[in-house]
Parts: structure tokens; C-alpha cells; sequence
């Protein structure tokens, strides 16, 4: 580590949680985020100052005016931009140590199939139930751990799925693949601006402790925020032995 490096991330090292080995395998971690709008945002604003040494950033998007309410990454003049890019600057201002892989592309089961098995951790940032359970198949096969996280209107939800530990659960073993589900976004919906830099911010904390290896993960606790009272609740949650996707060997 070098002078510049201790001092940048010297409020890490004081930290005897983590101290100079944890900020190393922070330097030499990868880290994958799907996703690159409210929540993908503080996650990669936050990993990238942290130094996470290599940051994959997925997601077809342009900024829109309409994000900039909540997406704080991006700004006035992202307008018009794929929101990977403007992420990817955002990070390089802030830290340019940090190398940004940047796809402009919907995460498919193929696509996730190559950026899964490269990484050391995975968040899972995005917006729709379909991606959500072909990032969770991807991680099962190749025993990545996943954080996962959610938010609309005032309700939030975050969880790390982590199937190195084989007692904990997958996110199929608490939102079945098979369940009908409705989908809402932010444009029908609404979500309160804070909630989703909580729930990122989160996340973001999630994936360094997991990398750093600090303190216990959220894996076997689903923790839910209401918003309007600002109200954590946690449920415990355990593997399901038929669940389709980490209930069958793989």
C-alpha cells in the first residue's frame, strides 16, 4: 500500500475491524453491481471511495430528468447519458484508483453467467423481479454472495443471500421464481428520495464488510424499513430444502 493509499483510506485503517489487511483485500476485491440508477448509485459512489480495486457496473439506461430526485450519482448534465458512464465519472472523481468496467446492457442469464463467476461480491441494484432471480441463479452456481435490495415508495428491504454457507438461503427461497408477481417501478409508484440512499448505503456497507471480512453479514435476516415511521423490522428467514434453485444440487 503506499503513502497516498494509507492516507486516502486511513479512517478504514483506524478501524481495528478492518485495519490495514481488511482495507487490502478491499484494494484487490471486485465487486459487481447490477443496476446503476437510485440504489447502484451510493452503492458505487460508496464502494468506489472505499477502493474496491475493480467496480463492473451493468445497466442499458439513460439518465433521465426524472432521476435525478433520488439517483445522486448522476447529475443535470448526465441527461441523456448511459447511466453506467456517468456513474463511471462520478467514481472517477472521487477516487481514480479504482479501475470501472462499464456495460451498457441488460443483464441476461448469459451476460450474468460470465460477470458472476469474475467477481467477489454481488449487488443486486436493480429494479424488476425477472433480473432479481437470474442474478440469484448466477450466484448459486458459482457460490458468490449476494446483496439485495429493494425500495418503492417509503418501504425498503435488504438481505445478503450467501450460498458458501450452506444454511443460508437464496433470495428464490423467500420470492419463489414461480409466484405471479405485479411489478412497480418509480414512475407509477413514486419512491421517497432518501430511501433509496438508506437501502444503497446499506448495501454498500454490506459488501465491504463481506470483502473486508468484518462483523457478521445480513445472510438468514431479511431486514425491512418503513419509511413513514422509520421503522426497521427483521425477519428471520432459513433455507428451503425444495427451493428450485439452491435446494437441488448445483
Amino acid at each position: 500500500m503506499t503513502d497516498e493509499q494509507l492516507l486516502r483510506y486511513s479512517r478504514h485503517i483506524l478501524l481495528d475491524e478492518i485495519g490495514i489487511e481488511g482495507q487490502q483485500r478491499i484494494l484487490a476485491s471486485r465487486a459487481l453491481i447490477i443496476g446503476a440508477g437510485g440504489l447502484g448509485s451510493p452503492v458505487a459512489l460508496y464502494l468506489g471511495s472505499a477502493g474496491v480495486g475493480h467496480i463492473t457496473l451493468v445497466d442499458h439506461d439513460v439518465v433521465d430528468l426524472t432521476n435525478l430526485q433520488r439517483q445522486i450519482a448522476h447529475n443535470t448534465a448526465s441527461i441523456g447519458q448511459p447511466k453506467v458512464e456517468s456513474i463511471q465519472s462520478a467514481i472517477a472523481a472521487i477516487n481514480p484508483e479504482v479501475q470501472v468496467e462499464v456495460l451498457q446492457a441488460r443483464a441476461d442469464t448469459a451476460l450474468l453467467d460470465i460477470l458472476v463467476a469474475q467477481t467477489d461480491v454481488v449487488l443486486d441494484c436493480c429494479d424488476n423481479f425477472a433480473t432479481r432471480q437470474a442474478i440469484n441463479v448466477a450466484c448459486v452456481r458459482h457460490c458468490k454472495p449476494l446483496v439485495s435490495g429493494a425500495a418503492i415508495r417509503f418501504d425498503g428491504q435488504i438481505s445478503v443471500y450467501d450460498s458458501r454457507d450452506g444454511n443460508s438461503p437464496c433470495y428464490a427461497c423467500i420470492f419463489s421464481p414461480q409466484t405471479l408477481f405485479e411489478e412497480t417501478n418509480c414512475a407509477t409508484m413514486g419512491v421517497f428520495a432518501p430511501l433509496v440512499g438508506i437501502i444503497g448505503s446499506m448495501q454498500a456497507a454490506e459488501a465491504l464488510r463481506l470483502l473486508s471480512a468484518t462483523g457478521k453479514s445480513l445472510a438468514g435476516r431479511l431486514l425491512m424499513l418503513d419509511g413513514r415511521s422509520m421503522e426497521f423490522t427483521e425477519v428471520r428467514i432459513a433455507r428451503q430444502p425444495d427451493c428450485p434453485v439452491c435446494g437441488k444440487p448445483h
